[in-house]
């Protein structure tokens, strides 16, 4: 995905190398090194691809507009707690701990649905996102972080075709 720079722009944005895993007291969790210790269904951790740390990359999308909200990240045992509680988890790399949005900022993601694209490698989760998205405040994680791209077209693409 060209322009991944918004990445360092996410909440638990870790950089890359820095080491992760660990627990928090409030969520306590072995963290994405562990996942034996995790309920989720064994059948849905068969068509998981994880990362090296253990981790899915989970697509946070408002169920009703479609609007992307944000990127998160998900272990085993975050999926879980997202598939059975009705509020989304996440795994925070930055802090080495489980995260569930809303819990501290009151922005709460409320699960509407989640799906697990054709390689395993990455969740879709609709949710009912009340307040910002973002930890800037902002609606979303992408807002105003648009980057110069060139815009296509079939015409473009076709035009650019016939000049080579």
């Amino acid at each position: 995905m060209p322009g991944l720079d918004w990445l360092a722009m996410s909440e638990n944005y870790e950089e890359p190398g820095r080491p992760s895993g660990g627990t928090t007291q409030s969520t306590a969790g072995a963290g994405p090194a562990d996942r034996a210790g995790s309920a989720l269904a064994p059948e849905i951790a068969a068509r998981l691809k994880r990362d090296r740390d253990g981790l899915v990359a989970a697509v946070v999308q408002q169920h009703d507009t479609r609007e992307v909200l944000m990127l998160g990240w998900m272990d085993d045992e975050a999926l879980h707690r997202t598939l059975t509680t009705g509020r989304v988890t996440f795994w925070s790399r930055s802090r080495g701990e489980y995260w569930r949005k809303g819990d501290t900022s009151g922005h709460v993601q409320y699960v509407k649905s989640v799906s697990l694209d054709c390689d395993g490698d990455a969740l879709l989760v609709e949710v009912e996102q009340i307040g910002a998205a973002c930890h800037t405040g902002a609606p979303t994680c992408f807002t105003g972080r648009a980057l110069d791209a060139a815009v296509g077209s079939p015409e473009t693409a076709a035009a650019a075709e016939d000049a080579r």
